[in-house]
């Protein structure tokens, strides 16, 4: 007769529980062992990109056409098909913002060379209507007054802008009195706007560095004004080298890069900063709903994804309308609209979605979502107007 041998169990490596599947229940290690063959290794990770893709395709569509879906579904339980809601708001954030920055890079670059064109426009006819050569000394004389008055509005280090402009100005003339045949400009000609030399003081530091502004405050510590003052001489830096005519192109937009890539490299954290505090203001207005914060923070998430998903897409739909434009203008309106209909769909999305979520009246929800927007908008403004500042002290 037969008899029945009991097989042996396997036990976990790690802390020796008996195993009844792939992990064990107690510590959730996997009885799978990582020394593999590299074919395996590849395998394992393909499979884990496309389970990842999979419950991306199953994540992104209900989230972006079906407000509040995603958060009743991880309410009822039914998460597994779906991406976690931080990680899909943190990669959505991300995705977001580098497109944002690629957007803002371009959309800089457009406005510098447009300036540029206009300025040169501007500048080759500035004395085409003039018929004499006193026209043109008294046309001369009033721009040069022009740049003079400006000149007194600026602070020290942005005057090289009017130096081009009065060098460029005055080229323009001597260039229409010689079309005229009349003798060229003295030198002297003219109010001048030179800047100020730059004097050493006593410690060998310029002007322009003595007179930077020196953070300190009292009730701080040393080492904290030291920083600040270190941070605000940069922005000075950053702004001046940004913004100053004067200065080469190259350094124009290094200067620019600096400041657009701080304010980015911030604005994530930020945002993340900001999302337990919207669920805390959603906790204080459905105070009585005696909700979990843990429920709020996850409505929180998957708001804060939707919008970085809807701001992804804007900031696609307006590289592809700048790329378009001068070949197809009806595709580029086409898109212009496009992204005007994704930003009107933004906070409908979200009243949608607080009325799905809570079950409240629609008086009732229209006041409290106007109430929260309010609150959060001030509370986004101001750490965003810190981050720019940080951002423009890279």
């Amino acid at each position: 007769m037969n008899e029945l041998i009991e097989a042996g169990k396997l036990h976990c490596a790690n802390c020796g529980t008996p195993l009844e599947g792939e992990f064990c229940h107690h510590c959730g290690q996997s009885v799978h062992s990582v020394l593999k063959p590299v074919h395996h290794m590849l395998e394992d990770g393909m499979d884990m990109f496309l389970h990842v893709d999979g419950r991306i395709f199953h994540t992104v569509p209900p989230l972006f056409t079906r407000p509040g879906f995603l958060t009743l579904e991880y309410f009822g339980g039914r998460r597994q098909r779906y991406v976690a809601p931080f990680r899909l708001m943190f990669v959505l954030c991300l995705l977001a913002f580098f497109a944002f920055h690629l957007a803002v890079d371009w959309g800089v670059e457009q406005a510098e060379s447009n300036m540029i064109q206009a300025q040169l426009v501007t500048r080759a006819d500035a004395f085409a209507d003039d018929d004499t050569a006193s026209e043109v000394r008294n046309d001369l004389r009033e721009r040069l007054r022009g740049l003079a008055t400006a000149r007194h509005a600026l602070p020290a280090g942005m005057t090289g802008a009017l130096e081009t402009n009065e060098r460029t100005l005055r080229r323009l003339a001597n260039e229409r009195l010689a079309a005229l045949g009349a003798a060229p400009l003295p030198a002297d000609f003219g109010a001048t706007v030179a800047a100020r030399p730059a004097t050493t003081g006593a410690e060998g530091a310029t002007a322009e560095d003595n007179e930077r502004p020196k953070v300190d405050v009292s009730w701080l510590p040393g080492f904290a004004n030291q920083r600040l003052t270190h941070l605000v001489g940069n922005v000075l830096t950053n702004v001046h080298d940004a913004f100053d005519q004067a200065s080469t192109r190259d350094k124009r937009r290094a200067a620019r890069a600096r400041m657009i890539t701080g304010v980015f490299s911030l604005l994530p954290q930020a945002m993340v900063v900001m999302i337990p505090v919207f669920a805390l203001l959603l906790k204080l207005f459905y105070v009585f709903k005696r909700r979990l914060y843990m429920e709020h923070l996850i409505v929180a998430l998957h708001s804060h994804a939707f919008l970085f998903l809807s701001l992804l897409l804007f900031g696609l739909v307006t590289l592809l309308a700048g790329w378009l434009e001068p070949h197809a203008a009806w595709a580029s309106a086409g898109l212009g609209y496009a992204g005007s209909a994704l930003l009107l769909w933004m906070p409908v999305y979200l009243l949608i979605m607080q009325k799905r979520i809570y079950h409240q009246g629609w008086p009732m929800t229209l006041l409290k979502y106007w109430c929260i927007g309010w609150c959060y908008f001030w509370l986004l403004l101001a750490v965003v107007a810190v981050v720019m500042l940080l951002g423009a002290g890279h």
